[in-house]
């Protein structure tokens, strides 16, 4: 992978950044999103976020690399507080981490969101905290797409400003990727119910406190939609 040629994972996020759009990427690594979305012309400009100094040294020597230094600016921050209102970022990319930690991310700096109309996340667990922050904070789905690569299993959403509920199931698995049920979906929740299924046995006799008596409360309804929806 490089800025030129992403990743499967990067390429699917990479297709939901209109045409045109100031792009901050939080968590950039080696910046290789925001110099592919520039290079295409897709994006005028960008903002790669790092909070880690070796990948944000990383990223200011691929931007040199690419001759892109006028159009990418790297900046060492955590999270959306890489984004300053001068900036005129209307879109957000971050991949590569669990669902609860972009939730965190985006409720931190919510003063970074205030021209932002686009975002594309893609969590690689735990995608139902990323859902439920859209709700409270008046966000909407727009896309869900689920693919498999190296043998890993990933969810992008791509969220717009809007009003949105979602049931239990919809949080749970994705009110889009619900409906199409594609190969990946069904790969990733056999494998998800396989496991619940494991836990559940392993507690069966142990003292059931009431911390155990609410996860076995917990398992039970997943496992009980995931059958349903796997049917």
């Amino acid at each position: 992978m490089n800025a030129q040629k992403l990743s499967e994972r990067l390429a699917k996020v990479a297709s939901y950044v209109p045409t045109g759009a100031v792009v901050a990427d939080i968590g950039s690594d080696h910046a290789y999103l925001p110099c592919y979305l520039v290079h295409e012309g897709i994006a005028k400009r960008a903002v790669a976020g790092e909070v880690v100094k070796g990948p944000y040294e990383s990223a200011v020597k691929q931007v040199r690399q690419e001759g892109l230094t006028d159009k990418v600016t790297v900046r060492l921050a955590d999270g959306l507080a890489a984004v300053q209102p001068t900036d005129g970022v209307d879109t957000v990319t971050i991949a590569g981490m669990g669902g609860p930690l972009i939730a965190d991310i985006l409720t931190k700096n919510p003063e970074s969101l205030t021209r932002v109309t686009r975002l594309i996340l893609q969590p690689n667990i735990h995608a139902k905290a990323v859902r439920q922050w859209a709700i409270k904070n008046g966000f909407a789905l727009l896309e869900e797409a689920i693919l498999e690569e190296d043998s890993k299993i990933y969810e992008v959403l791509v969220l717009q400003r809007g009003d949105m509920q979602l049931n239990e199931a919809e949080l749970l698995f994705g009110p889009h990727l619900l409906q199409a049920k594609e190969a990946p979906f069904r790969k990733k929740w056999l494998r998800e119910l396989a496991q619940w299924q494991k836990i559940l046995q392993s507690t069966a006799n142990v003292e059931q406190t009431p911390m155990i008596v609410a996860k076995r409360a917990d398992i039970q309804q997943k496992i009980a939609l995931a059958e349903e929806v796997l049917q």
